[in-house]
């Protein structure tokens, strides 16, 4: 009984040394690398007061679909003091 419980233990022990070895070796290889999710923001700029959204993209000259795209969050109807909106960057 003790040298089937000590045989399964070893089997484990392999088993789970092996996950972590194939783990490891996928990470520095890359596989489990994915592409970024959501926008890359390069520049910011905080709102001020009497900003708009139709503001901003006038004033960066941006287009309305490329301003939503890299503030995909944004509430035009509520922006705020403060606020820091993404004026320039990637939408992905």
């Amino acid at each position: 009984m003790a040298a089937r419980t000590s045989f399964f233990f070893l089997r484990m022990a392999l088993v789970l040394s092996l996950l972590v070895t194939v783990t490891m070796a996928s990470r520095s290889v890359g596989i489990l690398k994915g592409k970024a999710a959501g926008p890359q923001c390069d520049t910011v700029y905080g709102v001020k007061t009497g900003d708009t959204c139709f503001f901003v993209t006038e004033a960066f000259n941006l287009t309305e679909s490329f301003f939503l795209g890299i503030n995909p969050n944004i509430n035009c109807i509520s922006i705020f003091v403060g606020q820091w909106i993404c004026i320039a960057g990637s939408p992905n």
